[in-house]
């Protein structure tokens, strides 16, 4: 027996009786994620094992190298698995117990992941999140709602026990002192800069915000003060470029590089672990040189929290940075703006919560300086607060859509599963979003650039990027429409998801123009589009692309005080419905691995270090073990030279670029005892690991 209540049954998806006790149902598919939470008076304890078979103990299961949880969990999917309704999917974990969404609005939602005993060795950005658990066994609609709410843990209130939070006094004040520090160079641009920087998810941002604002002053005449650094350079934007984020040096250089003759810098670095080396260095070079530079540190952990990992060729370490900037926040020579936003939903992919709120932030801090500097609207409490407030509204109107959301997120998801791909098409910055979301599968879900590819109409002329056009580099620089018609639209079938994303401020009959050429090669089209309401211009152009839609997803938005607001809430809700698509479609696909993306690239100090922990925590095997199996499947080799096993992480990591499945096979090998090879064999015939893993033990 499981000693824990089970909701009844949901009518909308199952009313059909799978075991009855004291006259309540055992239901199918567990309703606290895809429908509103009944009584729960109702609720009964039952036992979820196959009947006459005992569940193993966890001696049992330890003689098999298993954790007791995958043993146990065999037993309770079968349970399930022959009563399940069409298109759900059966999830066997007690995680599942309390309505998400509703957990997320409380102010205990946390789900207790802030617990001192709750994964106690990792910081937040990097534990897993409860209200996740067994996402990988859970169908799309369960999937969209599982996201929304871990993206509402963002808004949670402040408790006595807890991190400080984006809504936090602290963090408020914080981000009213940095917009006044822009509001001045606004003011006076002459010889003063502010720069953003990041690595990955966090660059790519930065280069959006940083031209969006650009795009402003251009507007309205004033000179340009916005520059972006990421790291890797432009090719970063469009593809995963790992190895630069281990280089403090690079950024130092690359910083320097950017403010040469400048005598007044507003530097803002990201990390949302607060452990990227290239920020650290970049943080390192401005506290060195106080007389030009003043450092902003966004990130998402608490600050005992960062990397204190030695930084080979430094002295310092990303933990020794921000306790400097601690002391210097005092006089306000520094700014650290760091709250804690709950771990991810699929853990230690920050591209998620940490890039929303990242993006929060920034537009935040800058829409502030700019009314300030512009509109003679002064930085108050009371309206940075308004702003965060309005990012929260925005989750709500978004996943108000989480029907239509999880529509593409099975569109994408069997796209996927049967070897097609998932493109979108888009307009102004939405489509920047679209390919940045699609930038980030790779090193993810260690999918190829084939798999998810953004397009963009305008391509490089309207991207802007410093480097300009990088077609050169390969058919995956190609980001333009009439690349996607000239590349990808003669192979297209109905095996393909295509998502065309717009507002209806864009030339709308541009879309319906390039919606009728995808529509003659594939059936499998649809929209997402942003409109305010009251706005009936584009009405009889989006008539016509509806019909030619497998699905279209309206976003309707109340008529704001504010167009520039307007249009940033467009840009958070585009990310928050990508994101879901592209994380539940892989997810569909097998990617993940409980609430963790195991396909993850190891190629760069930070994932592999993630990777080392990942394998420790699903095996319960020593460190040692672990780093041995992940180094095998790095190598491919089944003993380890001692050449290798002494070897930096910098060699391993340039040695795994070009592997594949490396975390599945060290797992696989971890779990089940097989060698390299037979790990190797049964991926091929089953690459998703639990059902490989299950199919082994039956």
């Amino acid at each position: 027996m499981f000693p824990f209540p089970l909701l009844p049954s949901c009518e909308t998806h199952d009313n059909r009786t799978v075991v009855l006790s004291r006259g309540a149902r055992i239901p199918r598919h567990f309703p606290d994620t895809c429908c509103p939470l009944p009584s729960r008076t109702a609720a009964t304890a039952v036992s979820l094992s196959r009947p006459g078979r005992e569940e193993p103990s966890e001696p049992a299961a330890a003689q098999r190298r298993l954790p007791f949880f995958l043993v146990r969990s065999r037993h309770r999917h079968r349970a399930l698995a022959s009563s399940s309704s069409s298109g759900i999917r059966s999830r066997s974990s007690p995680a599942a117990l309390h309505h998400p969404v509703l957990r997320a609005r409380s102010s205990r939602a946390t789900g207790g992941y802030d617990s001192p005993d709750y994964e106690p060795t990792l910081p937040v950005s990097e534990k897993s999140n409860p209200l996740t658990r067994d996402i990988d066994r859970a169908s799309a609609n369960c999937i969209v709602r599982m996201l929304q709410a871990c993206d509402a843990q963002m808004f949670q209130e402040e408790t006595d026990a807890t991190y400080q939070r984006l809504l936090s006094d602290q963090v408020v004040k914080t981000v009213m002192e940095v917009a006044r520090r822009v509001e001045l160079i606004l003011q006076d641009p002459q010889d003063s800069l502010v720069v953003l920087s990041g690595c990955g998810t966090s660059g790519r941002l930065a280069f959006l915000t940083a031209s969006s604002f650009n795009r402003e002053l251009r507007k309205l005449d004033q000179s340009l003060i916005y520059s972006y650094i990421i790291a890797g350079g432009d090719r970063a934007l469009l593809s995963s470029q790992e190895d630069p984020e281990d280089d403090p040096e690079l950024g130092m250089l690359s910083l320097k590089k950017v403010c040469e003759g400048k005598k007044q810098v507003l530097f803002i670095g990201i990390s949302c672990g607060l452990s990227a080396p290239f920020v650290a260095g970049q943080l390192d070079f401005c506290l060195q040189h106080p007389e030009v530079y003043t450092p902003v540190l966004i990130g998402f952990n608490p600050t005992h929290q960062a990397k204190d990992e030695p930084i080979r060729g430094f002295t310092f370490t990303f933990r020794s940075v921000v306790q400097r900037m601690q002391e210097l926040t005092k006089s306000q020579a520094a700014f650290l703006i760091n709250p804690a936003v709950g771990p991810e939903a699929i853990s230690g992919s920050s591209r998620m919560k940490g890039g929303s709120a990242t993006k929060i932030l920034l537009d935040v801090v800058l829409s502030a300086a700019h009314a300030a500097a512009f509109t003679n609207t002064p930085i108050t409490y009371t309206g940075i607060l308004q702003h965060m407030r309005a990012y929260e509204k925005t989750l709500d109107v978004t996943y108000a859509q989480s029907e239509g959301i999880s529509t593409l997120v099975e569109a994408a998801g069997q796209s996927l599963r049967f070897g097609g791909r998932v493109c979108y098409l888009g307009w102004g910055s939405l489509a920047v979003l679209g390919l940045i979301d699609a930038s980030e599968c790779n090193p993810t879900f260690g999918a190829d650039y084939e798999d998810v590819r953004g397009f963009m109409s305008g391509g490089y002329r309207q991207l802007s990027n410093n480097e300009g056009p990088l077609t050169s580099l390969g058919p995956q620089f190609c980001i333009a429409h009439e690349d996607f018609l000239r590349l990808v639209l003669p192979c297209l079938s109905d095996q393909d998801t295509v998502l065309l994303i717009y507002t209806h401020s864009d030339n709308v009959s541009e879309v319906a123009k390039l919606a009728r050429r995808v529509r003659e090669k594939t059936s499998n089209l649809h929209a997402v589009y942003h409109h305010a309401d009251g706005d009936t211009a584009a009405a009889i152009h989006q008539g016509g692309i509806n019909k030619l839609c497998s699905s279209a997803l309206k976003i309707t938005w109340p008529t704001p005080a504010s167009g520039s607001l307007l249009h940033m809430q467009w840009e958070l809700s585009t990310k928050l419905v990508l994101n879901a698509v592209s994380t539940g479609a892989h997810v569909l696909k097998g990617k993940i691995y409980q609430n963790h993306m195991i396909d993850v690239q190891v190629t760069n100090s930070k994932l592999y270090r993630r990777a080392s922990r990942l394998l420790q925590k699903l095996c319960g095997h020593p460190e040692s073990k672990c780093e041995e199996a992940l180094l095998k499947a790095i190598y491919r080799a089944d003993k380890l030279t001692l050449d290798i096993a002494s070897s930096e992480i910098t060699l391993h990591t340039h040695a795994a670029r070009n592997r594949t499945k490396v975390v599945p096979l060290a797992l696989v090998c971890l779990l089940t005892g097989w060698s390299l090879p037979e790990a190797e064999s049964h991926l091929e015939q089953q690459p998703i690991i639990r059902e490989a893993v299950e199919a082994w033990l039956s």
